[in-house]
């Protein structure tokens, strides 16, 4: 009886260690490159270059206008303009791309793109321009090639007082001098200026981006939160070059940037895990929800718009922009996505089934590239001919606009006229939609997704729009699914 239970005591120790030698083996370079992301978050992030106090340097110098304070920076930092003029932060318009399903190659962004938010800017530039790296752009005919227009203190202001208005131009009272002193690395406020108020206001545009994360806490976003990391530190900059795409604006994938350019795909202990960053983006998982302190739109309705009767609300309703729908703590929608994305070009016609995709993310469960990706997806109901058959640009502020008129065909005819696309006199309000990808509020791992967030009955993934038969439990993986012309065959039944 003895010899009975100490042969089943070895032949237990021998069964743990043929289960717990390969576990370690094939987890323990995991779990050191594991320790390292989470301890040491910085050694894989470039330091900021040195802060140049510059109160000293300008003490013969008066500043009536922005451009001074530009020729002043332009003599000491002599390539930065030249630099500047290149990017797009200044341009708001690509060098032209080839595009799948485009005879000639394509150059878009802010400049010259159609959106579902304020629509577009042609005709509307005095107070879109607001948001511009430059000074006194009101019309076609700004000068892009003149240096002493670029605004180096949006980007670098760190006084915290620096404010623009319409053109681009410094408000009434701003304090020049106490800005051009205080210049340094941007920071949040510098680029959440802009970027967290796109669309006409805080929250609205983005989902991820808002102005809660000028001082986050850990849950809201772990890497500016925890770590204190500013836009720039993962933003890397180049020759004034700023680091990441936005498909809003974007038709091809370069100058990108991605999680692994600092982690490693394969950082996870548990090799399941690990298992799914071939299919799925990294923050599938780790963003499991956005506009988690403010609100963000996610309906707009101008077909609404220029009611006397209806009462105002900044969330519900305006008279000049129509209705509108809100979210907080906002779960994304999950689409494949390769990288880029498709981009409705002025004078596109309208889809056949009822909704125009502006910017529809390339890519399905077919696509070796693409990976499942959370998105905010912005519907609205804008104008479009109802004659040829294509969303229509119209002039909204300034002389003879939407906002001062109430007049639709006038606000479409001075449009037309502006961005030469044809207008047959005839409108209607068409559905739209626009996609978003969502990088930021990153939580914690802890808050992560867990399997049943997705692995379960009514869970956030629709798998039969992602192209599975079902759950990729039940039914296997997408490589399966990819090698099987039909898609429908059970994971080991083949």
């Amino acid at each position: 009886m003895k010899n009975s239970n100490k042969n089943w005591l070895i032949g237990l120790f021998v069964i743990v260690i043929l289960i717990a030698f390969p576990v370690w083996f094939f987890t323990r370079a995991e779990v050191n490159a594991d320790q390292i992301q989470i301890d040491t978050p910085w050694e894989s992030m470039p330091r900021r270059p040195a802060h140049v106090d510059h109160k000293d340097l300008f003490e013969n110098n008066i500043f009536n206008s922005g451009p001074e304070v530009t020729a002043a920076c332009l003599a000491c930092h002599e390539s930065a303009g030249e630099q500047m003029l290149h990017t797009a932060h200044w341009r708001w318009q690509s060098e032209p791309v080839m595009v799948e399903g485009r005879d000639e190659p394509v150059s878009v962004g802010k400049k010259n793109s159609i959106n579902n938010f304020c629509i577009g800017i042609q005709g509307n530039w005095a107070a879109c321009t607001a948001c511009h790296a430059g000074y006194g752009w009101e019309d076609e005919d700004f000068d892009f090639e003149d240096q002493e227009k670029i605004d180096c203190l949006v980007c670098h202001d760190n006084s915290g007082t620096y404010q623009k208005g319409q053109k681009g131009l410094p408000l009434e009272g701003v304090d020049l001098m106490e800005a051009a002193k205080s210049v340094a690395v941007p920071t949040r406020e510098n680029c959440g200026g802009c970027h967290f108020r796109g669309g006409g206001g805080n929250a609205v545009k983005h989902g991820d981006l808002d102005e809660s994360l000028y001082h986050p806490n850990d849950e809201l976003d772990v890497h500016m939160g925890r770590y204190d990391f500013m836009c720039v530190d993962c933003h890397q900059t180049e020759d004034h070059v700023i680091g990441g795409r936005s498909i809003s604006v974007s038709v091809d994938n370069a100058n990108q940037i991605a999680c692994v350019d600092c982690h490693k795909p394969k950082l996870h202990v548990d090799a399941r895990i690990n298992a799914h960053t071939d299919t799925l983006a990294c923050q599938t998982c780790h963003i499991p929800a956005v506009a988690v302190k403010q609100a963000t739109k996610t309906h707009w309705d101008w077909a609404s718009a220029g009611d006397d009767e209806r009462e105002e609300n900044v969330h519900e309703y305006l008279k000049i922009k129509g209705s509108f729908i809100y979210r907080q703590r906002l779960q994304p929608e999950y689409y494949w996505f390769n990288g880029v994305a498709g981009r409705y070009l002025l004078g596109d016609s309208l889809a056949e089934n009822g909704t125009t995709a502006l910017n529809m993310p390339d890519g399905d469960i077919r696509d070796p590239r693409a990976r499942i990706w959370p998105f905010k997806v912005h519907r609205a109901t804008q104008p479009y001919d109802t004659g040829f058959n294509y969303l229509l640009q119209p002039v909204t502020s300034g002389e003879g606009g939407y906002w001062k008129e109430f007049d639709w065909d006038q606000a479409l005819r001075l449009g037309s006229e502006i961005t030469g696309i044809p207008y047959s006199g005839e409108y209607g309000f068409a559905d739209t939609e626009m996609y978003w990808p969502q990088t930021h509020m990153v939580a914690p791992k802890t808050e992560a997704l867990q399997c049943q967030s997705c692995h379960a009955e009514g869970g956030r993934m629709d798998w039969e729009a992602l192209g599975y038969p079902g759950d990729p439990i039940k039914w296997g993986s997408r490589d399966r699914v990819r090698g099987d012309e039909a898609g429908l065959v059970r994971a080991g039944e083949k």
